[in-house]
C-alpha cells in the first residue's frame, strides 16, 4: 500500500500490474473540471458545434500519439520520466527540462486547486479557501501512498465518472437542441486550426508523466499495449470533457465561463447538485495527484544529479520520505497560490502556462527519437545516475537542438502574450507545434548518426 521507491531503478521482483490500468488512470485524470474549461476556449475562438469537435477531435487523436508513445519506456526501463532526460541531455544537464516541468506541476495544481476549492466550498458551505485546504489535503494523503492506491483510485473514479457523466451529456444533449440558438456562422480556417494546436498540445503537454505510471509494469510488457491503453484513455476522456465545455459555451457561453464549476453542479438539479459537487472534487484530486507526485519525482532528479555521493545515497534511500516532504511543501505553495488567486492571477498564471507548453515539445520530440529512433531502447541505467558516465554531465549537442527547436516555434506562435509575425500571416492559426516536433527530432538525428548506426549494428 506504501510505495518505498522514488526515482531509482524498479527491479523484476518488484514489478506488477497490467497495462489495462493506464487506460484507466489516464481516463480518470482526464474526467474533470480543467478539460471541460479547455473545451469552452472553443466558443471563444469562434468555434460552432461541427468545428469545434472537428478541432477537438483532430487535436487530441493526434497529440495522443505523442503523449501514449512515452509509456513504453516505463516497463522497460523502469524508471520515472523525467530522469529519462539524463541519456539526451546528460545528468546535469537535464535538469533544465526538470526544472521547467517542476513550473509546469505547480502551475497546473494552483490552477486546478481553485476549480477543486469551488467545488468543495458549495458541498460544504465553507469559504473558498478552506473549500481549497480540503481539496488539497484530500490530494496530499493520496499522494502518501503513492504509486499503487493512485491506480486503484484512478480505476475506481472511472466507473463513477463513466456513469455520471453520461448522465450530464443526456442532459447537455438535450438542452442544446431544445435552446433558439442564432444559426452557426461558418468557422474561419486559422481558427479551426489553432484550435487543434490547442488540443494537440493538451496531449503532447503530459508527456512529462506519462512513464511514472508504467515503470512498475513488468519489463516484458507490450510496447503496444501499454502505448494503446495509455493513448485510449486519454484521448477518449480527453475528447468527451472537452466536447461537454464545447456544448456548455454554446449554450451559456456567460455561465459557464463564469463559473464552469457551479454550472455543471446544476445540471442534474438541485437535488443532485451534491453528486454533482462531488464527483467534480473526486476528478480535481485524481488529476493534482499527478501533479504532487510528478513534482517529488522531477524534485528528486534535480537534488540526485550530483552522483553517487552520500548524499544522493541518502535520496535514493529515503523516497518514500521525499515524496511526502517534497509532495507537502508543493501542496502548500499550489495551496497558497490558490487562496490568493484573484481574478487577473488566474488569466496571468493561464497565460504564462500556455507559454510554458511550448518547450516541452521539442523535449517530448528529443526524447522519443532517441528511444524509438537512435539508440533504439538500449540504455545503460547505471550511467544514468552517473554524471561521468557514458551520457556525461551535460550534453552540449543536444542542448543546442532544444534551445533551436525552441527558437522555430516563436514565428510560429500564437498565445495571449505572444503571436509570432508567421501565425499573424496565418490569420493566427498556431502550427508551431507541428515544427517543434519536426525540427528537433531531424536535428537530434543527424547530431546523433554515429550512435544511430551503433544500434541498428546490434
Amino acid at each position: 500500500m506504501l510505495e518505498r521507491r522514488a526515482i531509482e531503478f524498479i527491479p523484476e521482483s518488484e514489478r506488477h500490474g497490467k497495462p489495462a490500468s493506464l487506460f484507466t488512470l489516464w481516463f480518470s485524470a482526464n474526467m474533470q473540471m480543467t478539460t471541460v474549461a479547455t473545451g469552452l476556449v472553443a466558443g471563444s475562438l469562434g468555434l460552432g458545434l461541427v468545428s469545434g469537435l472537428a478541432a477537438i477531435i483532430l487535436g487530441n487523436v493526434i497529440g495522443g500519439i505523442f503523449m501514449a508513445y512515452h509509456a513504453a519506456q516505463g516497463p522497460k526501463l523502469g524508471i520515472p520520466q523525467m530522469i529519462q532526460s539524463r541519456a539526451q541531455f546528460g545528468v546535469i544537464g537535464a535538469n533544465l527540462p526538470v526544472v521547467l516541468v517542476i513550473i509546469l506541476y505547480v502551475g497546473f495544481f494552483t490552477l486546478s486547486a481553485v476549480l477543486g476549492g469551488e467545488a468543495a466550498a458549495h458541498l460544504f458551505g465553507v469559504p473558498q479557501a478552506i473549500g481549497i485546504v480540503i481539496t488539497d489535503a484530500a490530494t496530499f494523503l493520496l499522494l502518501i501512498f503513492g504509486y499503487d492506491l493512485i491506480h486503484r483510485y484512478e480505476r475506481i473514479m472511472a466507473l463513477v465518472f463513466l456513469i455520471v457523466f453520461a448522465i450530464v451529456t443526456i442532459v447537455l444533449l438535450r438542452t442544446y437542441i431544445a435552446a433558439p440558438l442564432a444559426p452557426a456562422k461558418p468557422a474561419p480556417l486559422a481558427m479551426i486550426v489553432l484550435g487543434i494546436s490547442i488540443y494537440a498540445t493538451w496531449q503532447i503537454t503530459y508527456a512529462p508523466y506519462v512513464a511514472d505510471y508504467s515503470r512498475y509494469l513488468p519489463a516484458n510488457t507490450s510496447f503496444l499495449r501499454s502505448s494503446a491503453y495509455t493513448y485510449a484513455g486519454s484521448v477518449i476522456a480527453s475528447i468527451w470533457m472537452m466536447a461537454l465545455g464545447l456544448l456548455a459555451g454554446l449554450i451559456a457561453s456567460k455561465a459557464a465561463n463564469a463559473d464552469t464549476t457551479g454550472y455543471f453542479a446544476s445540471l442534474l438539479g438541485a437535488s443532485w447538485t451534491w453528486l454533482m459537487l462531488l464527483v467534480i472534487l473526486f476528478g480535481i484530486i485524481g488529476a493534482n495527484v499527478l501533479n504532487l507526485y510528478g513534482t517529488a519525482m522531477s524534485v528528486a532528479t534535480v537534488l540526485t544529479s550530483g552522483g553517487d555521493t552520500g548524499f544522493t545515497r541518502t535520496i535514493l534511500a529515503q523516497g518514500m520520505a521525499l515524496r511526502v516532504a517534497v509532495g507537502a511543501a508543493a501542496a502548500i505553495i499550489g495551496s497558497a497560490l490558490a487562496i490568493g488567486a484573484g481574478g487577473n492571477f488566474v488569466g496571468a498564471m493561464t497565460n504564462f502556462l500556455l507559454l510554458l507548453l511550448y518547450v516541452f515539445v521539442p523535449w517530448t520530440a528529443i526524447n522519443l527519437t532517441d528511444f524509438y529512433l537512435v539508440r533504439r531502447a538500449r540504455y545503460d541505467i547505471k550511467a544514468i545516475y552517473d554524471p561521468r558516465g557514458i551520457y556525461g554531465a551535460i550534453n552540449w549537442k543536444t542542448m543546442a537542438v532544444y534551445a533551436i527547436g525552441i527558437l522555430v516555434e516563436i514565428p510560429f506562435m500564437n498565445a495571449d502574450l505572444y503571436e509570432g509575425p508567421i501565425a499573424k500571416a496565418l490569420g493566427g492559426a498556431d502550427i508551431s507545434w507541428i515544427v517543434g516536433l519536426i525540427v528537433p527530432s531531424v536535428l537530434y538525428i543527424l547530431v546523433n548518426r554515429r550512435i544511430t548506426v551503433q544500434a541498428v549494428a546490434r
